[in-house]
């Protein structure tokens, strides 16, 4: 679950981030993909660090 918030909140932000540098569509579209890809990753490493410490 922390890898799907990760990617929305990514996404989200990364659109935004490109809104506010007044970027065009695609510009937009782009932003959030890298945005969500970095944070889905960072998301998967939390997850794995959360389960290797609960374990």
């Amino acid at each position: 679950m922390i890898v799907i918030g990760g990617l929305g909140v990514g996404a989200l932000l990364g659109a935004w981030t490109a809104k506010r540098r007044g970027g065009k569509p695609a510009d937009l579209a782009q932003y959030a993909a890298g945005y969500g890809i970095a944070f889905g990753i960072a998301g998967v490493f939390l997850t794995i660090l959360i389960e290797r410490l609960s374990a």
